[in-house]
């Protein structure tokens, strides 16, 4: 075998005559794709080619758990031009052009994130076995960074499984499972990781190197080999995707234009138009900023939120409250984190609901045949519940999520500085009142923090730990681990009425409120945020929230931080009418029926005494009331309630949904031009109120012509 330590791929020789690429990119935990690697392929590949008696080759990775995870993402963001981008596709076509043509059998033996050019690297191979790990997932996920794939991806997938079957994939950048993998056709078997090399050795040398195609038959065969058929699914796509992204990321379109050309006019115009396609998106706005998001979350990854301080070790985990958000905690903490975890709640019934919670989750893996029985069962009994504190002198985190009521959460903490040991940390889950206040009274401030979810627990991303200013280092430390390990995003904010998300989607919803109440019809406001780019609408989200939290919230926050909090007066109208939002099928929108949620509950205008009648354009609406979110964001950053722009652009989009393909607010800020954002509140202000009045810091940056970035 030819080692070498700075080669990514080596080779060996076997006895048996089959070659064995080893692929191990050096110093990284994950083997990456760069163009520095195009010579590397290149020398081993001339090696291959010279080979007289060569009967196979098998692609391996030398790092468990990883095969290829993408190419690397730097080398699109050094391109400076479309043209570039478009050589750095045309390459990577070249190098995987050159392994289909060998005239031996490729097999990739895939173990772990097989994903984006990884996969194309598999796709360019005659065959694919995958090992049954845990962590080998399968996918083309390029879209999620506003790209398509662009070495071979968009051409070899439809060859090898179908448009029908291969469309969904890249269109949604959906990772898949091993198995659901060889169902679709994409890898040949799967396989124990201890057998792995042995199985897809024996794959070369029974084997024939040709290039597969799909078998069409009945319907497929009328939708995918006639132009009419093409046609007809093609604009279905289109139709379907732009439904939900409202023509807000071109990659959508381009992905279907490329699959298409590929399908008219044959293999090679497709891999042509790909390359270009590619080039073009690289250079688009809207895949700048998702990269942006790409690289910040990565360096977050590597961050403990409290600069050197080692994190402690945790081996339990305590969950006060069997609610909702208790139910969601320890489900995470089990499942994700594996960590055994504890839920005490004063009743038996919370804990029951509690464990069903997980119960129910972990059982639709096992019917969708994401887990097995056994390893539901192992989740399981890594959950137990209490009535009493018992165990809890064993508990390294304990995760309060009970009433937002202070007297009682400052109760819970001398509970468990009484039940727990010195080390116990006293993580509160609350959503508007200041950790400060709940750690008044401990014994040992320095172990009390902010652990804030959202709901519902188990499918939001972000997780905001909030310090108060006697919270110790390690404690930040331990906690951003945690939350990590619970497959959270964290980011670290000061203590402050509303934190950091709650604060800045205050003003949004109230603007939004106010345009009701000024007789915009709900519907339309909503829409119009959501064609802006956010999942929903914001009277929408009032009723996922709950009416009656939001009304809880908005007085603390308008206590604490002033007039331009004040929420509209009408909101108690409608808790006097009961309206809660979904949770009592009762809200803005009418829950009962087929359509449930999908239509406004028109009784709604006359209870608040509005008539509606649409009067202002959708990009008006998410002027007025995405401004006051901008705005707030910026405070927040000036008072060091976020320490940077990157954690408050990260906050508010795995938070709140603001549209990743903006960057987030500063970003947005930024693309707008700070001077251009100033102006345009100043105008509100003049029209509207104080509540527009631009932050210092704003001004400040518009007069000195600064950036966030």
């Amino acid at each position: 075998m030819t080692t070498d330590n700075n080669r990514a791929f080596t080779l060996e020789l076997r006895d048996d005559h089959v070659a064995v690429i080893h692929i191990d990119v050096p110093g990284e935990s994950m083997n990456t794709l760069k163009a520095s690697f195009a010579d590397e392929v290149a020398h081993v590949l001339n090696q291959l080619e010279q080979h007289q008696d060569l009967r196979g080759v098998v692609l391996i990775s030398d790092k468990p758990g990883s095969f290829v995870a993408g190419a690397d993402i730097s080398m699109i963001d050094a391109c400076t031009n479309a043209a570039d981008a478009e050589s750095l596709a045309r390459q990577g076509q070249a190098m995987f052009d050159r392994i289909e043509q060998l005239a031996v059998p490729v097999v990739a033996a895939i173990d772990g994130a097989c994903l984006g050019g990884g996969l194309e690297l598999a796709l360019a191979c005659h065959y694919r076995i995958a090992t049954d790990n845990n962590r080998t997932v399968i996918g083309l996920p390029e879209v999620q960074l506003g790209l398509l794939p662009g070495s071979g991806g968009t051409q070899r997938l439809p060859r090898l499984i179908g448009i029908q079957k291969a469309l969904p994939l890249i269109l949604a950048g959906k990772q898949l499972r091993a198995k659901q993998a060889r169902k679709l056709g994409i890898v040949d078997d799967v396989v124990p990781a201890s057998i792995l090399l042995d199985a897809a050795v024996e794959k070369a040398l029974a084997s024939k190197a040709k290039v597969r195609k799909v078998k069409l038959k009945g319907v497929s065969k009328v939708l995918e080999g006639t132009s009419f058929g093409r046609n007809f699914m093609f604009k279905k796509a289109r139709e379907q995707a732009q439904a939900k992204a409202k023509g807000n990321y071109p990659a959508l379109d381009k992905i279907i234009d490329t699959l298409a050309c590929g399908a008219s006019k044959g293999f090679q115009a497709g891999l042509a138009y790909e390359a270009k396609q590619f080039g073009e998106l690289a250079m688009t706005p809207e895949s700048k900023e998702l990269r942006q998001i790409f690289f910040a979350t990565t360096a977050m990854k590597k961050e403990t939120g409290a600069g050197d301080t080692k994190p402690r070790a945790i081996q339990r985990v305590g969950v006060l409250g069997g609610g909702l958000m208790g139910g969601g905690i320890a489900y995470v903490t089990a499942a994700k984190a594996k960590l055994p975890a504890r839920i005490k709640d004063i009743n038996e019934q919370g804990i029951v609901h509690a464990l069903k919670y997980s119960y129910d989750l972990l059982n639709s893996k096992v019917k969708r045949k994401h887990m097995t029985r056994t390893e539901l069962e192992a989740t399981m009994l890594s959950l137990s519940g209490t009535l009493d504190y018992s165990g809890f002198d064993k508990v390294d985190v304990v995760i309060e999520a009970v009433f937002e009521d202070l007297g009682l959460k400052q109760q819970m903490v001398a509970d468990v500085e009484a039940a727990g040991n010195p080390h116990t940390i006293f993580a509160t889950n609350t959503s508007s009142l200041p950790i400060t206040q709940i750690a008044a009274k401990a014994e040992r401030p320095e172990n009390v923090i902010g652990l804030h979810y959202f709901s519902p627990v188990d499918k939001m991303p972000l997780a905001e730990i909030i310090t108060h200013e006697r919270t110790s280092a390690e404690t930040i430390a331990t906690t951003v681990a945690l939350a990590k390990k619970q497959g959270k995003t964290p980011i670290v904010v000061k203590d402050g009425a509303g934190f950091y998300v709650n604060r800045i989607l205050a003003p949004y919803m109230n603007e939004a409120a106010r345009l009701v109440l000024a007789g915009e019809p709900i519907d339309v406001v909503d829409k119009a945020l959501v064609k802006f780019g956010f999942p929903v609408g914001p009277m929408k989200l009032m009723d996922e929230v709950g009416i009656d939290v939001a009304a809880k919230v908005a007085p603390i926050l308008a206590n604490e931080l002033g007039d331009r909090f004040q929420a509209p007066e009408a909101f108690s109208k409608l808790l006097d009418d009961e309206r809660k939002g979904k949770k009592n099928k009762k809200g803005f929108y009418d829950y009962q029926g087929k359509q449930a949620g999908k239509q406004v509950d028109s009784s709604v205008y006359s209870l608040l005494g509005v008539t509606a009648a649409s009067q202002m354009s959708a990009d008006e609406i998410a002027q007025r009331t995405v401004l006051l979110m901008l705005n707030e964001a910026a405070y927040c950053l000036d008072e060091g309630i976020i320490s940077c722009a990157r954690d408050g652009d990260i906050g508010a989009i795995f938070g709140i949904g603001f549209p990743p393909f903006r960057g987030g607010p500063f970003r947005y800020m930024d693309a707008l031009g700070i001077a251009e954002v100033v102006s345009r509140l100043q105008a509100y202000q003049q029209q509207h109120g104080e509540r527009y009045q631009p932050a210092p810091l704003l001004v400040k940056m518009a007069t000195n012509n600064e950036r966030f970035y």
